[in-house]
């Protein structure tokens, strides 16, 4: 495992994103991972949200999208997938990851 004391600390991102269909989280999720800023993305069918939306309380049902990233190519990867998103203010919530086991950082950040 690689710690964030340790040397070149964790530079690995899990980024959480609801789209409004899996169709629109396959191809977002594909067009990121072909363009490398994303390693991987889970596509997570049947998630049920509850929000605050222009005043009003809106119940829908989502798509959950967890991409694995590089912490240095967050900035590129938010402002790409702002500009693909259906929504006007998408939910993209980046957590670095505490630990992580070295060969998994190297090939997250090996597929730049």
């Amino acid at each position: 495992m690689v710690a964030p004391e340790s040397s070149g600390a964790v530079r690995v991102m899990m980024v959480f994103c609801t789209f409004p269909q899996r169709e629109d989280a396959v191809r977002i999720g594909t067009a990121l991972v072909e363009r490398g800023l994303a390693a991987c993305v889970n596509v997570c069918p049947g998630v049920e949200s509850i929000y605050r939306w222009e005043g009003k309380t809106e119940q829908a049902e989502e798509v959950l999208a967890i991409f694995k990233i590089s912490a240095v190519r967050f900035a590129d990867f938010e402002i790409v997938l702002s500009k693909m998103h259906p929504y006007d203010v998408p939910e993209i919530v980046g957590i670095h990851a505490d630990s992580v086991s070295a060969a998994y950082v190297r090939w997250v950040c090996g597929a730049e």
